[in-house]
């Protein structure tokens, strides 16, 4: 059975030539995973696959019959490092991985109930939820090979004490200096002098309410679409705060946001100031991101929103949380 290539999936891959080619390849790695791997696709007639930004994943069966999932992604590398974060979090708390091939990006997995994420549930169950997810996954550093591949935390905020001022300057300083070097504090406080190693764990830097989903006809939810890095825990909280903006009250959303902060660390036992300050960070850097991209106005207003507001000074003249672009 050929596999239709979902259109958004193709559209978003044309602007590069690297692009272009993997999408035109891509009928040929499905082909390849399925027969090395003795699969047979379970897809309705008439539907198209699951897609992300970077990757398609195809309901199939195993030679055993039992319901999977293939996932073939673009070659970058926090795709690259995804079978081998599978592979260190061994289903505890993620998706179990059956299979893996890196030379074509093709990942066999475990099949999920694609319906029921943390989307669906309500607020106070969701992070409650999150929370002990959270806590399974932070697993700690043994002598399997695999960790010495994932990068650390430390040296993400190391990279951005050098690259995010730099950004800020040219784009023309688009934000008050005061939220950029709010940022720049927790990098230089948490990079590799003042991290603290004893406490590093493995970290799904995306764990959002999408990216939880439930096993078919059970209430145990695993995590997708790991991206690994080792460090913080708190550096996890961010995602969670940036999503469900519209389930925040109208009057005094930015409290509130703080306080679903402050939830989710509890939840997972992380320190509630140190969440807080990696989420002024990483939206910090989101909003960069999306400035430099150019579309992606009402991208960048959800995270000076989101990182001005955990920073304690939400910047004037913003549109307010229910006025914010949703995050798609």
């Amino acid at each position: 059975m050929r596999v239709e290539i979902p259109e958004p999936l193709r559209l978003r891959h044309r602007r590069t030539s690297e692009g272009r080619a993997w999408v035109d390849k891509l009928p040929i790695l499905i082909e390849q995973a399925v027969a090395q791997w003795h699969l047979g696709v379970d897809l309705p007639a008439g539907k198209t696959p699951w897609h992300g930004n970077t990757g398609i994943v195809i309901p199939v069966l195993t030679q055993a019959g039992v319901a999977a999932a293939l996932k073939i992604a673009f070659p970058f590398d926090e795709a690259l490092l995804e079978p081998v974060a599978l592979q260190l979090w061994d289903g505890h708390g993620m998706v179990r991985i059956m299979e893996d091939d890196e030379s074509i990006g093709a990942t066999l997995m475990e099949r999920l109930d694609s319906g029921r994420s943390l989307m669906q549930l309500p607020m106070d169950e969701a992070i409650a939820t999150w929370g002990a997810l959270v806590r399974n996954l932070s697993i700690r550093p043994d002598d399997r090979p695999g960790w010495q591949r994932i990068p650390h935390i430390a040296g993400t905020a190391e990279r951005y004490c050098d690259e995010l001022p730099q950004r800020w300057g040219d784009l023309y300083e688009p934000f008050p200096r005061w939220l950029l070097e709010a940022a720049l504090e927790v990098c230089q406080i948490q990079g590799a002098v003042g991290r603290r190693s004893n406490n590093d764990v493995l970290v799904h830097t995306d764990l959002h309410y999408l990216n939880i989903l439930a096993k078919p006809g059970s209430a145990d939810y695993v995590a997708i679409d790991p991206q690994a890095q080792l460090g913080d825990g708190e550096f996890g909280v961010a995602p969670c705060l940036w999503n469900r903006l519209g389930d925040l009250p109208e009057r005094n959303s930015e409290a509130a946001l703080r306080r679903r902060s402050s939830e989710l660390a509890q939840a997972a036992g992380l320190r509630e100031d140190l969440a807080a300050a990696w989420a002024v960070v990483r939206e910090v850097e989101n909003a960069l991101w999306y400035l430099e991209n150019s579309g992606r106005s009402g991208d960048a207003q959800r995270s000076l929103w989101v990182a001005s507001t955990m920073a304690g000074k939400t910047l004037p003249g913003l549109p307010g949380a229910h006025e914010l672009r949703v995050l798609s």
